[in-house]
């Protein structure tokens, strides 16, 4: 494997980091009383979400950045890694539990999204290492 081959890795795990962060984010910013209605859940005041949405965007933004130069950035990494497996862990648990008002369904794409994504950076983060 040569540096190269991990760095596309480490940019593939990056873009769908970026796609999912984006979707929720730009939803919980803009649109989250449209997002609790779909997901069935009771009613939330919007603030409770929209504050989350922004730091969504703005870990996004930072992954296409780290995207452009990932050289000495695995501090960046290990920080989106931890958070996208703890944030899995979180909602597996809700979930297993039945900590939600939610329809099923909502908390379970959200959880099986949220791991799928950290495996990504897990696995990219990992390949990458001699750049990060």
């Amino acid at each position: 494997m040569t540096n190269n081959d991990g760095a596309k890795t480490l940019n593939v795990a990056l873009v769908v980091y970026t796609i999912v962060v984006w979707v929720y984010g730009l939803c919980f910013f803009f649109i989250p009383g449209v997002l609790v209605k779909i997901s069935g859940g009771n009613p939330v005041d919007s603030g409770w979400l929209r504050w989350s949405g922004g730091i969504l965007i703005a870990f996004g933004i930072g992954a296409l950045l780290v995207r452009r130069n990932p050289a000495k950035q695995g501090i960046f990494v290990l920080s989106i890694s931890l958070g996208t497996l703890l944030s899995g862990l979180a909602l597996l648990y809700s979930w297993i539990v039945h900590e939600y008002s939610a329809g099923m369904w909502f908390i379970a794409v959200a959880t099986i999204v949220v791991l799928v994504v950290s495996a990504l950076l897990w696995w990219g983060r990992q390949k990458a290492k001699a750049i990060l």
